[in-house]
């Protein structure tokens, strides 16, 4: 939703993180300030790159993205905020920078539904576009200039977040929730072995799921292989594992948690490299599961919205379990995951490439789909009528060096407020980390706990 003109003029001329409220609909172009040209179909970016206007992953106030809007006459510009004099504009049939004094940079700038934008050749029937793709490749990062189509939808995301009031806490939904996750949960070398002696030695938590259930964290992301023994908890593999923990142990863990503290919500990320069948019979071991699971796909979210957190308390739904599983695969193999409780992620998530890195050097801090490539395009901005997907949002690098996760985890809130939030157009509802115990990455969410993304 668009927030009013005057609020938002506010909000931009106090460069702060100033309170406001969304209308009822995107009416007109939205006041002057600073802006990201986001593609509706692929959730990138327009970035200036050498003269080019080139699509590029959200990166915050990094890789020349930020675009200051202004009227020009009956048309509108869009000033690079890095080169001042130099405007997102055209050559021929692609984008390119050129002088904001040229009629080659201006703009019919016009809603298109949705909080959507047509950016329109004056005088023409030729707009913005991201330029089609081969079969089999992904979007070409070169914009183009042509007809009207999908590929012409763009977002115009105010670089400073409109941000609203957090409602009571008996009124707010689930989607306007954030919870710590621990990565790799299991991965934690107290509840027994997870990965092959050499790779045990870098755990990604060092507290056991117990432990971690007591210190708030409330989103746990498990990596599961199939053994003899049903869905075992490994990194990689199982080959050479000592002691591997059972999915079902810790599911049970966390079931007991939810018994005794009726009034929170857990959620579960699985990793799943396991058939449906032995998913199904491992889960059939959790004594209580259930009473507390929680089904959206039989409670009308899709065509509602996610309800308020006291109505799953109320009801009891209170443990949300998601696959990164195909359901193609399943389809074909004739049991789906979701029949037996576990959602198929894709169809109710969005979620951020995972890694920022090596374990040590300097962090990537872009912030894209991980489900964005030649095969799969999700983008994070990915919304439905009625329904706005959660957001998981991955803080973390290939390998945990306890230096670099203190350092990375003291920075989670920047990091999510200045670089994911405008890259999803949502709030974080998951911020999953290595080693939560250090950096206070809890801070983070607390803070995002404060106000919502209207």
């Amino acid at each position: 939703m668009r927030t009013p003109h005057a609020l938002l003029a506010a909000a931009t001329a106090l460069a702060a993180a100033t309170v406001v409220s969304p209308s009822d609909a995107a009416t007109a172009v939205p006041a002057a300030g600073a802006y990201y040209v986001q593609s509706v179909t692929t959730g990138l970016d327009a970035a200036d790159h050498g003269g080019a206007v080139e699509q590029h992953n959200p990166k915050g106030n990094e890789d020349h993205q930020q675009w200051n809007l202004r009227a020009n006459g009956s048309s509108y510009v869009l000033e690079s905020a890095d080169t001042a004099g130099s405007c997102l504009g055209r050559s021929g049939d692609q984008a390119r920078t050129v002088a904001c004094a040229s009629a080659d940079a201006a703009w019919d700038i016009t809603p298109a539904g949705g909080d959507r934008y047509t950016l329109q050749v004056p005088g023409t029937d030729l707009y913005l576009t991201v330029a089609a793709k081969a079969a089999g490749a992904n979007y070409p990062a070169q914009l183009a200039i042509g007809s009207a189509s999908d590929l012409a939808a763009w977002y115009l995301t105010p670089v400073t977040s409109p941000t609203g009031p957090m409602p009571p806490t008996d009124q707010r939904t689930l989607d306007q929730v954030t919870f710590l996750t621990a990565h790799n949960a299991y991965a934690n070398g107290v509840d027994g072995g997870f990965a092959p002696p050499f790779v045990n030695l870098v755990p990604n938590q060092v507290r056991g799921i117990d432990q971690q259930l007591a210190d708030g964290i409330r989103g746990f992301m498990l990596d599961i292989h199939q053994t003899p023994d049903g869905a075992i908890l490994c990194h990689d593999s199982c080959t050479l594992v000592s002691r591997p923990v059972a999915l079902w142990v810790d599911i049970q863990r966390i079931v007991d948690f939810l018994k005794a503290h009726p009034d929170q919500f857990t959620t579960v990320f699985l990793e799943d490299y396991v058939d449906p069948g032995v998913l199904r019979g491992e889960l059939a071991r959790v004594s209580g599961l259930s009473d507390v699971l929680y089904r959206p796909d039989r409670t009308g979210v899709k065509q509602n919205g996610w309800p308020k957190m006291a109505d799953l308390i109320a009801a009891n739904h209170r443990l949300l379990i998601f696959t990164d599983h195909s359901r193609a695969a399943d389809e074909a193999a004739g049991l789906t995951r979701d029949s037996f409780g576990v959602m198929y992620q894709k169809d109710w998530t969005v979620e951020n490439y995972w890694s920022m890195g090596s374990g040590i050097g300097s962090s990537d801090w872009s912030c894209y789909s991980r489900w964005y490539d030649a095969n799969t395009n999700i983008p994070l901005t990915r919304t439905e009528p009625g329904f706005r997907p959660l957001f998981v949002m991955n803080h973390f690098r290939d390998a945990t060096i306890t230096s670099t996760a203190r350092t990375d985890n003291t920075k989670l809130a920047d990091r999510a407020q200045r670089f994911c939030q405008p890259a999803a157009r949502k709030k974080p509802n998951y911020l999953a980390v290595d080693r939560y115990d250090l950096g206070d990455p809890a801070s983070a969410v607390t803070t995002l706990n404060t106000y919502t993304y209207p």
